[in-house]
């Protein structure tokens, strides 16, 4: 498949020779009032570290998730953000048979090519053997799954489960990072970057029980996190009014960017709890998505995502300001085809 991935401001502002600071990007779901103002200082004081290779293990880091998530440090693998951390998982944790419930995050896909895909909506059908893949929420139609059907999954089965949570802070929902306590075939995987807005540090782990610990940590490459990624996590993570505010705040606009857009016709929205939302269209979404990119926005083109039927998009929830903008230009182009 054609793997897409949100985010690309500066390729396209590069090929469309904009300034990328004029580009509004809705295809990227972060944080949208930025990382905690206790990150910066936190990375000047450790600009002095950088002529040391970094501690291999992040342990810091991992003692600090721990205290954060109430499990253990050694369950904890900090990496280079989710998505080094799922590949080495599939190079190295587990080359056996793999099933994928979607939709699920596209990079699941190009770990796992030979994966079987099953249907979010039919967990009785969902394979006995092998590992199973689930996201919580859902990615991209941003709807949390039953906690039941989750731990159903994860306790009638001998096989391994891993469940991405890469959107979890955001819901307010509760981390399945403590069922690995009764759970030893689960893995959790957590980004640290969306929630704390440091996508371009690339920082994020992996929960598991002992057991599977051990025999990753066998194979796993060093320094994994630099000391740069490291001193922001600790410092965002020890931020909970921070975290607090971007709840509120992200939940506000999520309800007000529904209300503004849930009347459009020819679009409907998916119940997300995370930070964007998910449409379905009746309209050719490259077209929708064309429409914003002219105007200097970027909205994710969904279509064609296993899991996803028919046109569809996902676009970030941010600012008041930018969302309004957002919500004017959308309204030019459903005035202009009513």
């Amino acid at each position: 498949m054609n793997i897409r991935h949100g985010g690309n401001v500066f390729a396209i502002a590069r090929e469309r020779g904009w300034d990328w600071r004029e580009v509004l990007d809705f295809s990227a779901s972060i944080n949208p009032i930025g990382p905690s103002p206790k990150v910066r200082p936190a990375i000047e004081n450790a600009i002095a570290r950088i002529v040391h290779y970094p501690d291999g293990g992040a342990h810091a880091l991992a003692e600090a998730l721990a205290a954060e998530w109430r499990v253990p440090a050694a369950f904890i693998m900090p990496g280079n953000g989710a998505t080094e951390l799922l590949h080495f998982f599939a190079r190295a944790g587990w080359q056996g048979p793999t099933a994928l419930v979607a939709p699920v995050f596209s990079e699941f896909h190009r770990a796992f090519p030979r994966a079987l895909r099953a249907r979010l909506d039919d967990p009785d059908r969902w394979p006995q053997r092998g590992l199973l893949v689930l996201s919580q929420p859902v990615n991209p139609t941003g709807e949390l799954m039953p906690s039941a059907i989750l731990r159903r999954a994860v306790a009638s089965r001998e096989g391994p489960v891993l469940i991405d949570e890469s959107f979890i802070d955001f819901t307010g929902e509760e981390s399945a990072v403590t069922w690995c306590r009764d759970h030893p075939n689960l893995l959790v995987l957590r980004s640290l970057t969306k929630f704390h807005a440091l996508p371009g540090l690339r920082v994020g782990a992996l929960v598991t029980s002992a057991a599977w610990m051990n025999r990753l940590r066998a194979r796993r490459e060093p320094w994994q996190v630099n000391v740069l990624a490291e001193a922001a996590a600790i410092a965002a993570l020890s931020d909970h009014e921070h975290a607090q505010r971007t709840r509120q705040m992200v939940a506000a606009e999520r309800e007000w960017l529904r209300q503004q857009i849930e009347e459009w016709p020819g679009v409907r929205l998916s119940n997300s709890s995370a930070n964007f939302l998910f449409a379905e269209l009746d309209r050719k979404a490259s077209a929708v998505v064309e429409h914003f990119l002219n105007q200097r926005i970027l909205v994710r083109d969904c279509t064609g995502t296993p899991g996803v039927s028919g046109e569809a998009i996902r676009f970030a929830v941010r600012l008041r300001e930018e969302n309004e903008r957002f919500v004017a230009v959308g309204k030019e182009l459903v005035c202009a085809v009513s």
